[in-house]
């Protein structure tokens, strides 16, 4: 039985041939496939359509175009204009939709056409809502520069920055990373300050033991090899400030300078330190001793700074609060210790002015010898005309300036706290009492009753960890070598046993009738009550952490 091939079912389904319907403007026709040969009909592979068909030969109909809507039809473009693109924004296939331009551009008449009242409408609309906008903005504008913002006391104090230059994160946050238990640390400027004291009383220690004259030049050149940093004469009218004991400054000429563009009758800033004269009455010398005792008493002058704003900020806080200087052992919570503001620098010695001739009027006078009459007439003439515009604009100027010193300067609103609306105003005056006892015993805290505390948060979970160890030993007594030792391999936190000691000494003193303690001969021995409820004890122990935290 002889196999039917799929390409003769196609050949027989293919229909006859058609007359070709007439051609449309809008309509593409397709190439029309030629019609099978059946000398080749038996073949494996289908006929190809011929490149160029007969007129005899049938053509399928032609495939449609995608048709366009009213409004593409109703565009301004002319008929005999090129086609838009199909990927550019007008195009009515493009994904993304026109914009109020481009609605504005396809909505336009062309020319000869009256424009539709529609697009006319549309346009008056968001004109319309435009106005209304700005109107809006102007207003919200006029009411926040009436208000102002309301100022924080901690917002208070610190410098005006200029706009758009804000300082690193390393410097604004420099007091939260400082390693240790937090203390009394110095802003980061202030740190820097303090070392750039360190490398200039260095430099000039160098400098006046070899009876070298230090001047500034040398300095300056000396600590920005040191440090890294720029230096200048700003930084030293800071130091001065801080510490005014440290130098004499002077200004002098007749040092030699062995530079190129300085002369040696130049006026120089110099720095003498100030120390104390000797019994034997020898020049005093800057050693090592001396540069620690200078550089402790910077630091302490730096703190007490940092103090004085503190200090007025507790005094802004509601209710204020009022430290022992002797006590403050850290900073308030709240207190920005790098917002603090920086230190004004005092004012050096200047080089005395020189006359410098400036004016004609001062010609005239210094030259009056040495010139003829009509040089002398024509100065007069011109220091006359040259003195009339300031005379005229002085009497403005004065008075206007007691129109400027009468207002007052525009003070901001109290900030009122809508957040709190409907508390009562006792329950805010005993929480508010209440954290600043918290606070105010924070701040006084000694070092030792912060490791105390820390030690007591984690009694807690010593507790527990202590129980399984005595479960899992299955003894009534452990020695205080072996207990250590099992718990510093079972607590999470990484411990030595001489700490752990302390812990469970803590403990044994907190809870006498759980945990107890035995010396025997050399050796100390631990013994457990098994049978307590360990929530309770645990319970006892963060009482114990909250009573102590709070005093």
């Amino acid at each position: 039985m002889e196999q039917r091939r799929v390409t003769d079912f196609f050949a027989r389904r293919r229909p006859g041939p058609r007359i070709a319907p007439p051609k449309l403007a809008c309509r593409t026709p397709s190439p029309a496939p030629c019609a099978l040969d059946p000398a080749t009909s038996g073949s494996r592979k289908r006929a190809r359509p011929s490149a160029a068909p007969g007129r005899d030969q049938a053509r399928p109909p032609a495939r449609r175009r995608l048709r366009l809507s009213a409004d593409a039809v109703s565009s301004p473009s002319s008929p005999g204009s090129p086609r838009e693109a199909p990927d550019s924004p007008e195009a009515p296939g493009s994904p993304a939709g026109p914009s109020l331009c481009q609605k504005i551009k396809t909505s336009a008449p062309a020319a000869g056409q009256p424009p539709q009242k529609d697009t006319i409408s549309e346009l008056r609309s968001c004109l319309q809502r435009a106005r209304q906008l700005g109107e809006r903005v102007r207003a919200l504008k006029a009411s926040a520069q009436d208000a102002g913002e309301p100022r924080t006391p901690e917002a208070e104090g610190r410098p005006a920055e200029p706009c758009g230059e804000k300082a690193p994160a390393y410097q604004r946050f420099h007091a939260l990373a400082q390693p240790g238990p937090p203390g009394l640390a110095l802003p980061y400027k202030y740190q820097v300050l303090a070392e750039m004291f360190r490398s200039t009383d260095t430099i000039v220690g160098m400098l006046h033991n070899r009876s070298e004259t230090p001047t500034f030049a040398k300095v300056q050149r000396g600590v920005q090899d040191m440090m890294r940093r720029c230096f200048e004469e700003r930084n030293l009218g800071q130091i001065k400030t801080v510490y005014p004991a440290s130098y004499r400054f002077r200004q002098e000429r007749g040092v030699p300078t062995f530079k190129d563009g300085m002369k040696r009758s130049d006026y120089q800033l110099t720095i003498e330190p100030l120390l104390e004269q000797e019994g034997g009455g020898a020049a005093p010398k800057l050693t090592a001793s001396h540069l620690l005792q200078r550089r402790q008493v910077f630091g302490q002058k730096l703190v007490e700074l940092v103090k004085q704003h503190h200090r007025s900020f507790l005094a802004s806080l509601n209710p204020p609060m009022v430290v022992p200087e002797d006590q403050l052992t850290r900073w308030h919570p709240r207190f920005n210790v790098d917002e603090v503001p920086d230190i004004e620098p005092a004012v050096l010695p200047q080089p005395p002015a020189t006359e410098k001739v400036s004016t004609a009027q001062e010609v005239l006078a210094r030259a009056c010898s040495l010139m003829s009459q009509r040089m002398e007439k024509a100065l007069r003439q011109l220091a006359l005309r040259s003195a009339e515009p300031s005379s005229t604009c002085t009497p403005s100027l004065v008075s206007a300036k007691p129109a400027l010193l009468a207002t007052p300067p525009a003070t901001p609103p109290a900030a009122s706290p809508s957040a709190l609306k409907g508390v009562s105003q006792d329950l805010l005056e005993r929480v508010r009492a209440k954290e600043a006892q918290k606070q105010l015993a924070q701040m006084t805290r000694r070092p030792e009753q912060e490791q105390r505390l820390q030690r007591l948060e984690r009694l807690p979970e010593l507790a527990r960890v202590l129980r399984s160890v005595f479960v899992s030993e299955r003894k009534p007594a452990l020695s205080m070598e072996v207990a250590c030792a099992r718990m510093v391999d079972s607590c999470c936190t990484a411990m030595s046993p001489g700490e752990m000691e302390k812990h469970l000494l803590l403990l044994a003193e907190l809870l006498p009738d759980w945990l107890s303690l035995h010396r025997i001969r050399t050796d100390t021995y631990v013994r457990l009550d098994k049978t307590a409820d360990l929530a309770s004890v645990t319970a006892r122990l963060v009482r114990q952490a909250h009573a102590e935290e709070g005093l």
